[in-house]
């Protein structure tokens, strides 16, 4: 049985869909569209860069969003489709799109909000996010307990934790964490403090918005970031994202719901290939395939001619 896995912030990369564009009229059509939506220069940021100005929030979001639905959008033409969905953070509207909840125009002009809202935040109240290798979410949980202005954000493996937080706060943490026993700890290439409570406001304000749309049925089910549950309701899901911009990412309960449901064959479908990390870590012992779809060249087994 097979899933697709979308990508979040952090997976974005100077170049990314370039090539895509140049061989898929899909490509062309849906950066078109978005720059025509989002009025930026998003082929132009994601194909030249420069890499400080696709690290801005109002960027990366549409860039790794419209790149994940492209590539979706050509396995669909192909015939390849998945039994489950989730998306990292970001990635959920992605996994939506995909699984027919609402439209790439829809899913974009969430996106640009969410972007924008995110983005004030960020420049309102700065802050950084710092992957945690090596201990557990309890035990970084004991760790942040006594530390003011940084959250577990994302519970992205066994062994992972993201934390989120103002970048005074979060350095301090890390420095904790390294006496505690982490093995590592990495500062993430993001633009502020996600899924922390520095979010509030355009948690609020997405929370308006999201509540104003009308989805459309699950043509197959996605697994909620909030909850790690599977989700084909338009109303749960739709309250669901409401909490999702200042709720932590259940990444790795997410994978161990799929791998219950009998999922063996994950396809991580757009830039990077964080999440085939971050599975092979969740996976362990376990008999599995792992595909990144990325690029032209991932796509060649699947599309025979190019459209």
């Amino acid at each position: 049985m097979k899933a697709f896995l979308f990508p979040g912030q952090a997976s974005q990369y100077v170049g990314m869909a370039k090539d895509l564009y140049a061989e898929f009229d899909i490509a062309r059509e849906y950066f078109d569209k978005a720059d025509d939506i989002l009025q930026l220069d998003l082929k132009h940021t994601c194909f030249e860069g420069p890499e400080e100005k696709l690290v801005r929030t109002e960027y990366t979001q549409p860039a790794i969003f419209v790149h994940s639905v492209i590539v979706d959008a050509i396995l669909k033409k192909t015939g390849s489709r998945p039994q489950l969905a989730a998306g990292h953070s970001l990635g959920e509207y992605s996994a939506l799109v995909s699984a027919g909840v609402f439209t790439f125009e829809e899913g974009l002009a969430a996106v640009k909000l969410r972007s924008q809202l995110m983005q004030k935040c960020c420049d309102d109240n700065p802050g950084t996010m710092a992957a945690i290798v090596g201990l557990t979410l309890q035990q970084v949980a004991d760790v942040i307990s006594g530390i003011d202005d940084v959250v577990p954000a994302n519970y992205n493996s066994p062994s992972q934790v993201a934390i989120s937080g103002t970048r005074q706060a979060v350095e301090i943490t890390c420095e904790k964490l390294k006496n505690a026993g982490a093995k590592k700890t990495v500062m993430l290439a993001v633009g502020g403090a996600y899924h922390s409570p520095l979010m509030q406001y355009a948690g609020e304000k997405m929370t308006e918005f999201i509540e104003s749309l009308n989805f459309n049925k699950f043509e197959f089910p996605v697994v909620a970031n909030v909850s790690a549950e599977l989700i084909d309701d338009p109303v749960k899901i739709k309250e669901l994202l409401c909490e999702q911009v200042t709720s932590p990412v259940l990444w790795y309960p997410t994978i161990m719901r799929m791998d219950a449901f009998g999922i063996d064959e994950y396809y991580e479908v757009g830039p990077g290939k964080t999440l085939q990390g971050l599975l092979k870590r969740s996976l362990k012992g376990r008999q599995y395939s792992m595909t990144g779809i990325d690029r032209v060249e991932h796509l060649d087994k699947f599309v025979g001619e190019k459209a």
